[in-house]
């Protein structure tokens, strides 16, 4: 599947038009559903390889992912898979019982780490995963997300010294999305 073609697809599959209310509590006329393309593996699959591929380019010197719960860890599970490269998952606060680690799975402290993440607008899970991944000892650079929604994610990471790299914009979704329009509400 081409790149033109996996828009097209992840478009038409999560897409929505509608009323929504965004995590940063902010209201908007449209919503990409994740897990709508997350759950499918003939999507999974190329999208997980699209992360890799985006993660070699942007941190070819990465030895591990990273991937917030919930909604990167299938992500950052694909892309292990296509890349070899091993990742943890960012909890998102360290559970009060077994461990109590805020980061699952194994991992050095200095290990250069790449962090996936899923839809970014403002930034604000990726950002605390940042933050989780550098208390631990992990350095973090670059983030590579499926789709940049560019509202002032982008922008809020590099203040953070974190450069996102995003697979597709919105609008390439959305334009593969016209044709098969599934209003939400």
């Amino acid at each position: 599947m081409d790149r033109d073609e996996l828009a097209q697809a992840l478009g038409e599959c999560a897409y929505l038009e509608g009323d929504f209310v965004l995590r940063s509590g902010r209201r908007s006329q449209y919503y990409l559903d994740k897990y709508l393309f997350e759950t499918r593996p003939e999507l999974l699959g190329p999208v997980g390889e699209a992360i890799a591929e985006a993660v070699h380019e942007a941190e070819p010197d990465a030895v591990r992912l990273a991937g917030p719960e919930l909604g990167a860890v299938a992500l950052a599970a694909a892309a292990s898979l296509a890349s070899g490269l091993p990742f943890v998952i960012v909890r998102k606060e360290a559970k009060d019982y077994g461990t109590s680690k805020r980061l699952e799975g194994a991992f050095e402290e200095g290990d250069l780490t790449c962090l996936v993440e899923d839809v970014v607008t403002s930034a604000g899970a990726a950002l605390d995963a940042v933050e989780a991944l550098r208390e631990a000892g992990l350095e973090v650079r670059n983030a590579v997300c499926v789709v940049d929604r560019e509202e002032g994610g982008a922008d809020a990471l590099a203040r953070a010294g974190v450069r996102l790299r995003g697979l597709f914009r919105v609008s390439d979704l959305s334009e593969g999305a016209k044709s098969a329009a599934k209003p939400h509400g």
